[in-house]
């Protein structure tokens, strides 16, 4: 087992690496920027190493800095959470090339299944069945509405690099496609610095499930079950709960089934997502494989009572799983609500600034991962992502019932959050029955 883990993220996650370390006996080493310097969670690290300026791009996306850091910690591991340098191939070889271990998959599995058009080639071949659209990325705009005519309208171009929304465009018709391909590739690069894109038919009202996995070094690997991710704004997610309300057990396990297939065909070790579309009729389609640990995953250890985190670094460090298949049960409902400092009635504005009231809610089988408290300020250059309020009940009837007392509860102020629309939301006949699609937060609110 590893001595001493160095942090390569921030806020929430890099709070929950913290944890999950200490309980194993390992030391910490986090890495901050200016911004972050004075951070909560940073304290409760062994130690915290200052690696630039605020902007991402001059502190957390910067790997020489973070390899160096890691080098005077004299760390034998790096964990990256999601997001940053998280799903970076060119990472994860950087840290193995410098004798340092990634908590995560191989870089070769992250260059195949993170490349999204790559991925869907591996899923193609191995009988997952993939939405219609290009099959490889899409240069040429004349080509692109060729594709589009032929798969029909509408469509979405989509990044094959990174997640959480960016590059990421709806054309409605062949007069708005040129324009949003423009905008979709001119935002891919600038996130990502990879401005490649391909196209996907959309699938009408359907509803977004992933799941979990878990495997070793050895060739063996799990899955933990589904979680659906369906309540979206902007293709980002805002409720995650596990298992999913709208598809039957047959469902349920053709899809887990496909999801290992495709794993396994990749070599793929460390907790990773796929995820999948379903339409109305529970045809389920393979989008994309997450090759990082989620925001949600609170929501399946909830649920398998698994920790994933401590399993990443353990098959980081060579160990075997010792959870069979067999073994993984979801047991009661989890549900979880994001909470972000944004305005939700102003456009999802982004509201950083200084936190004065902070009154967390609690009780039995309720969870808060966040790294916030009265005092804290919410600097502009990050995430809105504050927290993640996640309860898990025996049905889930009694899990919303618990989730709106909990957000009755929360105060957060006078930082304007997406508390109140989550109020809205859990109090939503649409939600409770499960008659909800992607869209669904878009056209209601």
């Amino acid at each position: 087992m590893f001595s001493r883990i160095l942090i390569a993220n921030r806020g929430e996650i890099a709070l929950r690496v913290i944890r999950a370390c200490k309980e194993l006996g390992i030391e910490t080493v986090v890495v901050v920027s200016e911004a972050d310097r004075d951070a909560g969670y940073a304290k409760l690290a062994d130690k915290a190493i200052c690696i630039g300026k605020a902007a991402p791009r001059e502190s957390y996306l910067m790997a020489d800095r973070i390899i160096a850091a890691a080098e005077v910690a004299n760390v034998d591991a790096i964990h990256p959470g999601y997001g940053f340098l998280s799903e970076r191939a060119e990472f994860a070889e950087q840290c193995r090339a410098s004798k340092i271990e990634f908590i995560g998959p191989s870089a070769e599995s992250i260059r195949l299944l993170g490349d999204k058009a790559a991925a869907k080639k591996l899923a193609r071949k191995c009988k997952v069945p993939c939405v219609p659209g290009s099959g490889d990325i899409v240069e040429d705009d004349d080509e692109a509405a060729k594709i589009a005519s032929e798969i029909g309208y509408p469509v979405l171009i989509k990044a094959t690099a990174g997640g959480g929304g960016r590059g990421m465009r709806i054309a409605n018709n062949q007069a708005s496609l040129r324009a949003s391909l423009h905008a979709a590739r001119a935002e891919a690069a600038g996130a990502f610095k990879d401005g490649r894109v391909y196209l996907e038919k959309v699938i009408e009202h359907p509803r977004h499930v992933e799941v979990q996995m878990l495997g070793d070094r050895h060739g063996n690997i799990i899955h933990l079950w589904e979680r659906d991710c369906t309540m979206q704004r902007r293709h980002q997610k805002l409720i995650e709960e596990s298992p999913s309300p709208a598809i039957s057990g047959k469902t349920r396990e053709a899809l887990c089934t496909a999801a290992v297939r495709l794993a396994r065909a990749a070599g793929y070790y460390s907790a990773g997502t796929v995820e999948f579309l379903l339409d109305k009729k529970e045809n389920f389609y393979f989008i994309e494989v997450n090759t990082r640990i989620q925001v949600e995953h609170p929501v399946t250890e909830m649920v398998t009572g698994l920790d994933l985190i401590a399993w990443m670094i353990r098959i980081a460090a060579g160990q075997k799983l010792t959870v069979k298949q067999r073994d993984v049960q979801q047991n009661g409902c989890a549900i979880e609500a994001r909470i972000n400092a944004e305005d939700p009635w102003e456009g999802f504005r982004p509201c950083p600034g200084k936190i004065e009231q902070f009154r967390p809610p609690g009780g039995p089988g309720v969870r808060l991962d966040t790294h916030c408290y009265a005092g804290y300020t919410i600097p502009p250059y990050y995430d809105s992502l504050i927290g993640k309020l996640i309860v898990h009940r025996p049905t889930r009837a009694e899990a919303i019932a618990c989730m709106r007392r909990c957000l009755d509860e929360f105060e957060i102020s006078p930082t304007k959050t997406t508390i109140p629309l989550h109020r809205e939301i859990f109090r939503h006949n649409a939600f409770i029955e499960g008659e909800v699609d992607t869209l669904f937060i878009e056209r209601t609110w």
